[in-house]
């Protein structure tokens, strides 16, 4: 237990940040057929009208939360989560669009998907439901839960993911190009192997 009372006292402070703007977050109510319109226009080439993006590259939305969704479009608008493509597509959006267009993708159902390659599948459940203890390396399960449907706002659902984005994913928080408080530690323990068997394993979680 001791081994993990750092990350306990990380995830604790990153749920308290998290929670000072939830209200805000609240304060207006959401127009789904709006989103849908933002959508259709500015995000469908990349993510698919209905969030399934058939693109390995680029992330499905669908079921994403919907605060989670809005978070990341103000973090991409403001420069804190660099990416030149997604800031030019949401600097033109408004708080209301975030919140509408995040409403309209985690109403979505996510496309059925499946994993393929049952070593790294066995190797990855033990990943995620056990982490890597002799490393600190904390379970996936405690931040995006289970079956993968992750926390809203904090954390994302991975559940069908692609195994190609979330493996990009894992190696940019290992290097500090995506920098995180919580995923660039948990990342930088993990080879390459590990970082693939959590990808396959979550890309057929459902």
């Amino acid at each position: 237990m001791r081994a993990f009372t750092g990350f306990a006292v990380l995830m604790a402070l990153v749920y308290a940040s998290s929670a000072g703007a939830a209200p805000e977050a609240a304060a207006a109510k959401p127009d789904p057929e709006r989103g849908k319109q933002i959508a259709g226009t500015v995000c469908a080439a990349c993510h698919g009208p209905d969030g399934n993006s058939v693109i390995a590259t680029n992330p499905r939305l669908a079921g994403q939360s919907a605060g989670y969704i809005a978070t990341q479009l103000a973090a991409f608008k403001s420069g804190a989560r660099p990416s030149p493509i997604m800031q030019a597509m949401a600097t033109p959006l408004s708080p209301e669009d975030m919140q509408n267009v995040a409403a309209w993708f985690s109403m979505q159902k996510p496309a059925p998907s499946a994993a393929h390659d049952k070593a790294l599948v066995e190797r990855g459940e033990q990943i995620w439901r056990g982490g890597v203890k002799p490393l600190g390396v904390p379970a996936c399960a405690g931040c995006h839960g289970a079956a993968g449907h992750g926390i809203p706002v904090q954390f994302p659902r991975l559940a069908g993911q692609h195994p190609e984005l979330l493996v990009g994913w894992l190696k940019a928080y290992a290097a500090g190009g995506r920098p995180h408080p919580v995923m660039g530690p948990i990342a930088a323990k993990l080879n390459e192997n590990d970082m693939r068997a959590v990808a396959e394993y979550a890309s057929g979680l459902r």
